[in-house]
């Protein structure tokens, strides 16, 4: 009898565990079926956007307008647009650039003053900078001292503020320009998912991005020329919180006015949904409480990582359009004066001038680019 109930429970467990394969491999399909956009139909997808006008700087596109939606009062956004103006690098590769990097510049790049895309080799047409490095995750401290040195070189004075992001980073760039507008350039601070070990006053996780300001992009540079800062480690982030460390550089505090993290190193639905083990090295790491499930995440959220390109697009529709009907936002920080609404001039107004500004001057280049 003993021997008939093994077998009916083998049975069992073995229709279970194909029930169980079936699911999955059907989860599988839909998603390795769900195509992407393609940049004719991100140009399609755009078209009730202004168009975003950029110039070609070198291997820079220089944003000229920012992205609006028709009929949306985005004034506080324009201003700050204008007044915190950022520079976003992207660490990317020569083989990434068709599969994750596209799908980075068809969405949240469009809302940076400035982006540059780095590659170990040169790509004039996406385009992309060539840094000179071999590729692999040995190489992403060179890359990213690089990638400092060129921006530093030849971007200092086009922007403030200088994020850098994996191409499987979404960022919600006018998020950013809030975090920073309570702040100044020539301030030597950096912000980011700020991480405790290692280092005295902690560093920022490379994946869920960091800013620099411009002071802070100043002495990391000085660093490297004066020898104080070497590359002693492959770990790239570690590696950089050390050297801003040494050059008297402020690890920020990215957490909004009720102390809910901005920066995120996972997708979203880990941090709302997910329950970390306590065995994780991610609670050793985090420098500031870790907060699980619907509170873990500001309402102004910054970033998050580990993003396939179809959530980059989902994303972006969250963030820019969808809403509930006849609500206004629940959590509205304060300004600096200089930013009150009764400041801020008429957006058709403005749009119109910068339009007339920019005619004839920018190359138009939608969302999806050839």
């Amino acid at each position: 009898m003993t021997g008939l109930t093994s077998r009916w429970a083998f049975c069992l467990g073995f229709v279970c565990g194909l029930c169980c394969v079936h699911v999955f491999l059907n989860q599988v399909w839909f998603e390795r079926s769900y195509s992407l956009p393609t940049e004719a139909q991100q140009r399609v997808t755009m078209a009730t956007e202004s168009p975003t006008s950029w110039r070609r700087r070198g291997a820079a596109l220089v944003n000229l307008l920012r992205p609006h939606h028709a009929g949306e009062d985005s004034r506080l956004a324009d201003v700050l647009h204008q007044k915190v103006r950022v520079l976003c690098w992207v660490m990317t590769g020569p083989y990434s650039l068709k599969t994750k990097a596209r799908h980075v510049r068809a969405t949240w790049t469009r809302h940076c003053n400035v982006v540059v895309f780095m590659s170990s080799v040169e790509d004039p047409d996406f385009p992309a900078v060539g840094l000179g490095t071999k590729e692999g995750r040995d190489q992403l401290y060179w890359k990213t001292i690089r990638a400092f040195h060129y921006v530093h070189r030849h971007h200092l004075n086009q922007a403030d503020w200088f994020l850098k992001a994996d191409d499987d980073t979404f960022v919600v760039v006018d998020n950013l320009r809030w975090l920073l507008s309570n702040h100044t350039p020539e301030e030597a601070v950096y912000f980011g998912k700020r991480f405790k070990p290692y280092a005295k006053q902690g560093f920022m996780s490379g994946g869920a991005g960091y800013v620099l300001s411009r002071e802070a992009l100043r002495r990391f540079v000085e660093g490297f020329r004066t020898q104080v800062c070497t590359h002693t480690t492959p770990v790239e982030d570690l590696a950089l919180g050390q050297c801003l460390e040494k050059m008297g550089v402020l690890a920020g505090d990215s957490r909004d006015t009720l102390q809910r993290e901005t920066f995120h190193p996972f997708v979203p639905e880990h941090h709302l949904t997910g329950r970390f083990l306590k065995s994780f090295w991610y609670w050793s790491y985090c420098y500031y409480p870790i907060v699980e499930g619907p509170q873990c995440c500001s309402d102004l959220a910054v970033s998050f990582h580990y993003v396939e390109p179809v959530l980059m697009y989902t994303l972006e529709y969250l963030t820019y359009r969808l809403r509930a009907y006849g609500y206004r936002p629940r959590y509205r920080p304060a300004l600096r004066h200089d930013l009150d609404p009764r400041n801020v001039s008429d957006p058709t107004d403005r749009q119109n001038s910068a339009e007339n500004r920019t005619r004839g001057a920018a190359v138009q280049i939608r969302s999806g680019w050839d």
